[in-house]
């Protein structure tokens, strides 16, 4: 018994050090990343990168820098002239803002209305799901959204929804809603279930669904009615993931990938674009969009790399890429490989799962 518990100590103390040391070393030798803000500019024709340590400004003697691929720079006014949608409120207070852009005239209320950030991480579907969802009301006539008293789930059999308070199936509306979706050939269950349950949003377009048989549809309560709709798959694209969007210009519904890791925009009414960038893989890499009246900037971020992309906001046919290279290691990283070259964490960053990685 003595000597199972020395081991057991030993063990123990091997384990934490594992876990520990290696931890503890990163804490104390992180570094801040040098890396720039990047955004397509479509007065030049061109990525601006700013907030890059090269130089100092005046003022505040910080290190900034803005620039451009081709190494010319900016000045701070200048950067707000060439990025006028994004800095619409600042170009407004100088009283510099243009009446049109590209030919099209603008206004800031437009400005505002077609610029967005969205954002997917790969924690975002490596995470556990409950599989209970709140379905909002669309058109409730109310200007703040409120959350229902029910959830809903899809079995085999169909959709079910449980009130929340008795912990009860309510039959009339399961039934109300299974037989809707069943009319427009929903084939049970569902793989696939994207929404954004919160009120903290200006209005609710419900979710959109994969069917058994990965047919695409879009399910949401209109006055306490079930709208369905069916959408047609181009021929030969099967859908994998999906991330409903209800962005302020209500222009897109959602954004889709398939299993060939091709990204797709499933715009309103009901028509599915591609994406012009080579590939997306959420499970696996993080992807931010800025987007505006004209371009969308994508940055996908995968563990090796951190590229960019500019497409057109209505075709998203590519404008213009910036590959950055594999980021090479510090000094202080490859000491620590090679004094830590095995260690132990609990935690990763593409899950939310707590489990021993080696």
């Amino acid at each position: 018994m003595l000597r199972f518990s020395k081991i057991l100590f030993y063990f123990t103390v091997i384990f934490l050090l594992l876990w520990q040391l290696p931890w503890c070393y990163n804490f104390f030798t992180a570094k801040s990343s040098k890396s720039g803000f990047v955004l397509y500019s479509s007065i030049i024709g061109d990525f601006v990168i700013t907030g890059q340590q090269e130089g100092k400004d005046g003022k505040e003697g910080k290190i900034v820098v803005r620039r451009d691929l081709s190494g010319h720079k900016y000045t701070q006014d200048e950067v707000d002239s060439i990025l006028p949608m994004f800095y619409c409120r600042q170009l407004m207070s100088d009283e510099r803002f243009p009446d049109s852009i590209n030919g099209v005239e603008v206004t800031p209320r437009l400005v505002q209305t077609e610029n967005f950030v969205f954002k997917i991480a790969p924690t975002d579907l490596n995470t556990p799901h409950i599989g209970l969802y709140p379905l909002l009301e669309s058109m409730s006539g109310r200007v703040e959204l409120e959350m229902p008293k029910d959830v809903f789930r899809i079995t085999n059999k169909g959709i079910e929804f449980v009130d929340m308070a008795t912990n009860s199936i309510e039959s009339a509306k399961s039934t109300l809603f299974t037989e809707a979706l069943r009319k427009k050939g929903f084939h049970f269950p569902a793989i696939e279930i994207a929404g954004n349950p919160t009120t903290r949003k200006e209005y609710d377009e419900g979710y959109v669904l994969l069917d058994a048989n990965r047919q695409l549809f879009h399910l949401k309560q209109v006055k306490g009615r079930p709208y369905v709709r069916i959408v047609d798959v181009p021929h030969g694209v099967e859908l994998k993931h999906l991330f409903i969007t209800e962005l302020k210009s209500r222009k897109t519904l959602a954004l889709m990938t398939d299993k060939n890791y091709s990204l797709y925009v499933l715009t309103a009414p009901y028509e599915i674009k591609k994406v012009a960038i080579p590939s997306f893989d959420p499970e696996k890499e993080a992807v931010s969009i800025i987007g505006n009246l004209f371009d969308w900037t994508l940055r996908i971020t995968s563990q090796e790399e951190d590229n960019y992309f500019a497409v057109r906001s209505d075709d998203f046919s590519l404008i213009k890429a910036m590959k950055n290279p594999t980021v090479e290691e510090t000094l202080a990283q490859k000491i620590g490989n090679y004094i830590f070259p095995i260690r132990i964490s609990f935690t990763g960053e593409l899950d939310n799962f707590v489990k021993p990685r080696f």
